[in-house]
């Protein structure tokens, strides 16, 4: 038996009607009798093409709001019928049950309405029941249906019957089934989500996950590793929602690093100041703010030089040409920002490796997303860390209150805090970093670490004195004991931020009050593992 088989009798029943006339026209211009429903059929009548209703073909009419008008045998029969399978033929026959070889159906726009934040009931009636019952029967008889439940997959299908003859291969038929479960399964992990966020329910017995591949990546973390970038239907502003202006494909760590950069530049609220977030590996090497753009990205550059080559920028305001030239001057990896000039493109255009994503928006760092981590046999699941902490929340605990001045380095050292891997140690002075340790076993190495590439950075711009002098210091979870905060203290900082809530909190607040030094509590940790 051949497992090629012909294309006779189509259903087509889309709520999504890009490509819907020339997909119709292609199929009746190749013998193709097609059926259909409600505003699908119209919109084929109104081209001119012959189009039979399923309401015919069932002999029921469309009911209950169109809640009713596919699910009959005279439909499921025709989907699920073994061609090869005298039972299933005899069957058909007796009842007047003709087979239909394609199936071409998208669904309600349920993630679109949630999307736009619709009301439940609304969200209901976007439910869709009979258009995943065709597809799951249809997908299920692969061995001589095809279905479509992709637009773009109108052409491969097209492609496929003139290739054949008007057939279709059984490679091709799988393929297509993969795609159509694939579909049905994001479609029901979306709407069992949703009742699980009306219904406030924080862990659901059973949870879904879905995603539609965006791009096959070229390998993963390293050459050896296969890899492909999916994205999740939220449509959050980043690096999932960007357009590549130039560049070489991205890669898995550029993705992986343009999204902590964007997430993190994303914490600065661009009308009321430019920021620039310099990564390297998913850790901040340089964050500043400024006046402009280009003052931003010099005193973000100015933290660490030697790490910013080869890095990925953030920027929270649109790309100008006079940072555009700036970015230029290195080595970088990738540029994201909300927009950029012209100008600044042409600038780009003469690195062609350079790659320059623009987005419409910032992400909201307030904005509570899930977000998930893969274990070996199951899944992690969190809220996605939108703790905010402002000038009200933080509680003044040592006999020395922090200046005006030192609160807003304070407040600034803290939100780039919450972007660096645990733990976390950020020097911060003049709304810019100058020393980031990121990743140590314990506080007091990210403390060292911090301190030396403060002083390293100072000895390359021909200072007198370490960056970190005169500093504010965050530290992301509370100091254990005094040392990591009497390292700070030694490397120059004048003033601390830390969550506070250590079994030793009242030693360090006294370690603290001996340096000399200001410290708050914020009652917030940032861990980032």
């Amino acid at each position: 038996m051949t497992d090629l088989h012909p294309v006779r009798r189509a259903l087509l029943s889309v709520s999504d009607k890009t490509g819907l006339i020339e997909l119709g026209k292609s199929l009746a211009d190749r013998g193709v009798e097609l059926l259909s429903t409600g505003g699908t059929a119209k919109a084929l009548r109104d081209a001119g093409l012959a189009v039979k209703d399923v309401s015919d073909v069932t002999g029921f009419p469309e009911m209950m709001d169109g809640r009713v008008k596919t699910l009959h045998p005279m439909v499921h029969g025709g989907l699920l019928a073994l061609r090869d399978n005298d039972a299933h033929v005899a069957a058909m026959n007796e009842h007047g049950i003709g087979a239909i070889d394609l199936l071409v159906v998208n669904l309600y726009p349920f993630e679109a309405a949630l999307a736009r934040g619709a009301e439940y009931d609304e969200m209901i009636e976007n439910i869709d029941i009979g258009g995943p019952a065709m597809i799951r029967a249809a997908s299920k008889n692969h061995l001589f249906v095809n279905v479509v439940t992709d637009v773009e997959d109108y052409d491969a299908l097209l492609g496929e019957l003139d290739a054949n003859d008007g057939q279709t291969s059984y490679v091709f038929r799988q393929r297509l089934a993969q795609t159509a479960y694939a579909r049905t399964a994001a479609y029901d992990a979306a709407v069992s989500n949703w009742m699980a966020g009306a219904l406030e329910l924080e862990a659901p017995r059973r949870r879904a996950f879905a995603g539609d591949l965006k791009q096959t990546l070229r390998y993963g973390e390293n050459s050896h590793q296969k890899a492909a970038f999916y994205t999740d239907g939220t449509n959050r502003p980043g690096v999932a929602t960007a357009v590549q202006l130039q560049g070489k494909e991205l890669s898995y760590n550029n993705i992986n690093d343009t999204d902590a950069a964007y997430e993190l530049v994303a914490e600065f609220d661009p009308s009321e100041t430019a920021a620039v977030a310099i990564i390297k590996h998913a850790n901040p090497c340089g964050v500043a703010r400024g006046a402009t753009l280009v003052e931003a990205y010099q005193k973000a550059f100015d933290c660490d030089r030697t790490s910013a080559f080869g890095g990925i920028v953030a920027l929270n305001q649109p790309l100008d040409a006079e940072t555009a030239a700036k970015i230029t001057e290195i080595f970088t990896e990738v540029v994201i920002a909300p927009g950029a000039s012209d100008e600044a493109k042409e600038i780009f255009a003469a690195k062609k490796n350079l790659r320059l994503l623009l987005t419409d928006a910032l992400p909201d760092p307030r904005k509570a997303i899930t977000a998930y981590k893969q274990v070996a046999g199951g899944v992690l699941v969190q809220d996605k860390d939108v703790g905010y902490v402002g000038m009200d929340d933080l509680k003044v605990v040592t006999e020395k209150a922090p200046t005006e001045e030192q609160m807003q380095d304070l407040l600034f050292a803290w939100k780039v805090a919450k972007h660096v891997k645990s733990n976390a140690i950020v020097y911060v002075k003049g709304d810019a970093t100058v020393g980031v340790g990121a990743g140590q076993m314990s506080r007091l190495d990210s403390a060292n670490v911090a301190a030396a590439k403060a002083q390293r950075m100072a000895d390359e711009l021909g200072l007198d004195e370490s960056l970190a002098k005169g500093s504010a210091v965050a530290s992301d979870a509370f100091f254990p004991f005094p040392d990591g905060l009497l390292e700070a203290s030694a490397a120059g900082a004048t003033c601390v931020i830390q969550p506070g809530g250590s079994m030793r909190d009242d030693e360090v607040i006294k370690a603290a009050n001996e340096a000399g030094l200001a410290m708050v509590f914020t009652g917030m940790r940032h861990f980032r593992h």
